[in-house]
Order: C-alpha cells, then sequence, then structure tokens
C-alpha cells in the first residue's frame, strides 16, 4: 500500500453478471499501473462486495485515505443522495480514514470528450 491510500470504484450493480466488466476491466488497469494501490469495486445494489464490505477490507488492510469514484455517467439520484448517505455510515464506522469522493466520472471533461470521440467514430 502506497502512503495508506486506496481506490474504490463504485457502481450501481445488476443482475446481469456481465454488466461489472467494465469497472473490473477499470479496476485491473489501475493495478497494472500502480500494483501497490489497492483498488476495489463496490456497488450500491445486486452485486457484491458493497461499500461496507470494500471500506472494511480496505481499512483493515491499513487504508488510511479512501478514494471513492461514482462509476456513473449521469449524477442521477444514486450519486446525488444514496451515495453519500453510504459515505456519513461509512465515515460513522471508520473515523480515522479519510474519505475523497470524487465527482461522477461522467461529469470529468476527459471522458466526454472521449466519449464524442468514440461516436464520431
Amino acid at each position: 500500500m502506497v502512503d495508506g491510500k486506496a481506490i474504490i470504484l463504485f457502481g450501481h450493480g445488476s443482475r446481469d453478471p456481465l454488466w461489472r466488466q467494465p469497472i473490473d476491466a477499470v479496476a485491473q488497469r489501475i493495478a497494472a499501473e500502480q500494483p501497490l494501490l489497492p483498488v476495489r469495486c463496490a456497488f450500491l445494489e445486486l452485486q457484491t462486495p458493497d461499500l461496507f464490505t470494500a471500506v472494511d477490507e480496505l481499512a483493515a488492510g491499513g487504508a488510511r485515505i479512501l478514494t471513492i469514484v461514482p462509476m456513473f455517467l449521469g449524477t442521477g439520484r444514486h450519486a446525488r443522495e444514496d451515495l453519500p448517505l453510504l459515505l456519513d455510515q461509512v465515515r460513522s464506522r471508520h473515523p480515522a480514514v479519510h474519505f475523497v469522493l470524487q465527482p461522477a466520472v461522467g461529469e470529468d471533461p476527459r471522458l466526454l470528450d472521449l466519449l464524442a470521440k468514440i461516436a464520431l467514430a
């Protein structure tokens, strides 16, 4: 672990097990680029692990700065309402951990530019 840092890629979840493949692929790319930086996927519902399980595991492994990346294209109710409530709960469970909540990936202009390029290809 590098400087007590870790990342959680947070997605909605789906009944279809294939749905999570892109998020898992992002986690694998992060791990390949930064092998000492723990990265986990977590899901709001329908798939495991949930956010609590991922945070518990990373905190037990020594994570003290945990970045949560919402893997949502838009900032809907889950990103605006559900995730902040969950984050309050995990903060209460792990007061020694500093949590950084990034904006939803769909708000990043770099991703929007890439999506436009893909659509134009």
